[in-house]
């Protein structure tokens, strides 16, 4: 169920999402033994920082669309966001 450390860097961030409300889940229901929580909650940590780097790629990319001429035209979220 536990996945390494080094598999959390490969995982899309939808699967690292699926995988940390999983973790959520189990977390808030107390029935996890105190040393399965304390790594379920590394995991989660970890996951989060993958979601992070994955959503700062993603506003890089974005950024480098709205660029004209290597000038950035703004970076204000769509209408309705």
């Amino acid at each position: 169920m536990s996945e390494p450390m080094s598999e959390i860097a490969s995982l899309s961030f939808e699967a690292a999402m699926a995988r940390l409300e999983e973790i959520v889940r189990k977390l808030e229901s107390g029935s996890v033994p105190l040393e399965e929580s304390i790594a379920l909650y590394e995991q989660g940590s970890a996951l989060k920082a993958q979601c992070d780097r994955v959503l700062r790629a993603a506003e890089e990319k974005i950024e480098k669309i709205r660029s004209r001429d290597g000038v950035a035209v703004g970076t204000e979220p769509a209408e309705g966001l």
